[in-house]
């Protein structure tokens, strides 16, 4: 299957292109994105065909299903990475926590988030397209906080591959931070930036689409790529743990083959949730997608009055500081996918130039057909952490925002899937203030120590480990500044 581009073709790049060169080079005419030519269809007999498989042989039929053109031995080899996972065979498990209500629980990987889903063998299939090409690669990511651990984590030490994480400072959790600033992988180059993370974003953009940046790497041999969900290298995989949403749902007999569910996703830069679309498009049986959203509410607003309007709006600080986004990238993939190639650059450039688009009624009304959407401010999260502790069930900032959602945006008797993005000990300050009912201040590792004790928890090992380690990036620098600093950082051999 080809991939095309959402803004249409700019006559300089080929008009279609292949998966592997679609994510050795994310950045498409225009500024867009790449989609697929086609969503395959799978219909219901592909879901009984699964409800007695296993999760790679689950993501292993639906990566073929859209005809990559990557060979079947790098791809299983890419998904046995899913073995360093808490258990092999079920990576994303789904807990009942209501009669009517699931948590598919995303953070059982090595940096205990949900970006671990994808990056994990996304990593491990771009490196090997980069090996067998023998190119050199310049991975780029921004973060809000878990893309940067994951993909460090997937690319260290990565034969031909060099990785530069953009964070910003101030604007992720202390645990988040020092799982990337403590990477000692020589490949790897960790810089924080003065803003927040869509003055990340954007720089990840503009250095993307930038000409001049791409000579200069051309200089040296190396070609330029993304990790982030831009790239839809991680997007392909985050379809497939939504159809293991269904099918354990499935396997556990909450429900019957064909009824459908509502899947709820707490989200920033919609690359969860636009998995899940995609998933429904292929013929998961979803009643509504719910999108569950922070006080940066900008897709509440998107999706219930059709404007997007970032003009005067300022990026607000967090308990859930992953979901700390104004500008969501993967809006464009859905817009494309209602209105074409021409609307979406228009409405892109229209956001771009003006801070502003707006869609006609009838646009609205088609996406409204998939989505609805809501959001929360801390206090509810705080108190919604406490009321399911109380209950027997943990949850992180991340994941308290779709109760809302449920609470609100539940209009039939149908059962819901949850997605908990993050483990607790990634916002363990934020956890305990829920728990005490108290606006302390606690350092991460007092917290962690706490909850443990208080729950009798276990810390992992990789989060414990964190804060005996040696800070080995302390680079924090204003955006201007970052071509720079990247070209000094390929010139160290």
């Amino acid at each position: 299957m080809s991939f095309i581009e959402t803004r249409g073709n700019d006559g300089t790049k080929p008009q279609e292109v292949e998966f592997s060169d679609a994510i050795l080079s994310p950045s498409s005419s225009f500024g867009g994105l790449y989609v697929p030519k086609s969503i395959p269809n799978l219909g219901l007999d592909f879901i009984v065909d699964h409800k007695d498989k296993n999760y790679k042989e689950l993501a292993f039929d639906i990566l073929k299903a859209f005809e990559i053109d990557i060979d079947d031995t790098t791809i299983n080899e890419a998904l046995s990475l899913y073995d360093k996972f808490d258990d092999s065979t079920n990576p994303s498990p789904v807990v009942k926590i209501k009669d009517d209500l699931f948590v598919n629980e995303q953070y059982h990987g090595p940096t205990r988030a949900f970006k671990d889903m994808a990056l994990q063998p996304f990593g491990y299939i771009l490196s090997s397209i980069a090996k067998k090409r023998d190119e050199q690669y310049l991975i780029l990511a921004a973060t809000s906080g878990d893309t940067g651990p994951a993909a460090l984590n997937t690319f260290k030490n990565k034969e031909g591959i060099k990785v530069v994480c953009l964070y910003p400072k101030g604007g992720t959790s202390d645990v988040q931070r020092l799982q990337m600033v403590t990477e000692d992988g020589e490949n790897l180059k960790v810089i924080g930036i003065n803003g927040n993370f869509d003055d990340a974003q954007t720089a990840l953009k503009n250095l993307l689409a930038s000409q001049t940046f791409k000579e200069e790497l051309i200089k040296d041999g190396i070609s330029l790529s993304a990790a982030n969900s831009v790239n839809f290298g991680r997007i392909i995989f985050q379809i497939v743990y939504h159809f293991q949403s269904y099918l354990e749902l499935l396997r556990q007999g909450e429900i019957t083959l064909g009824e459908k569910i509502y899947i709820n996703v707490p989200s920033g830069n919609f690359g969860n949730v636009l998995g899940a679309y995609y998933a429904m498009k292929m013929g998961l049986p979803v009643e509504k997608l719910l999108v569950s959203s922070n006080e940066n509410n900008i897709l509440t607003q998107w999706l219930t009055l059709g404007i997007y309007d970032i003009r005067g709006k300022e990026l607000k600080l967090t308990k859930s500081p992953a979901m700390d986004i104004l500008k969501s990238s993967n809006i464009e993939r859905v817009i494309y996918d209602i209105c074409g190639a021409f609307r979406t650059k228009e409405l892109m450039e229209d956001l771009n130039t003006k801070g502003y688009f707006e869609h006609t009624k009838a646009e609205l009304e088609v996406l409204k057909q998939y989505f609805s959407a809501t959001f929360s401010d801390d206090s509810y999260g705080l108190k919604t952490i406490k009321k399911f502790v109380d209950e027997g069930y943990l949850m992180d900032p991340h994941t308290a925002t779709c109760i809302k959602g449920y609470e609100q945006l539940k209009q039939k008797d149908l059962k819901m899937v949850i997605y908990s993005t993050a483990e607790w000990t990634k916002f363990s300050p934020t956890v305990l203030n829920a728990l005490n009912e108290d606006t302390k201040t606690y350092a991460d590792k007092e917290a962690l120590e706490e909850i443990s004790q208080k729950l009798d928890l276990k810390i992992p090992t990789q989060i414990k480990k964190l804060f005996d380690a040696k800070i080995k990036h302390d680079t924090v620098i204003d955006v201007s500044e970052l071509e720079r600093e990247i070209i000094e950082f390929l010139k160290v051999k």
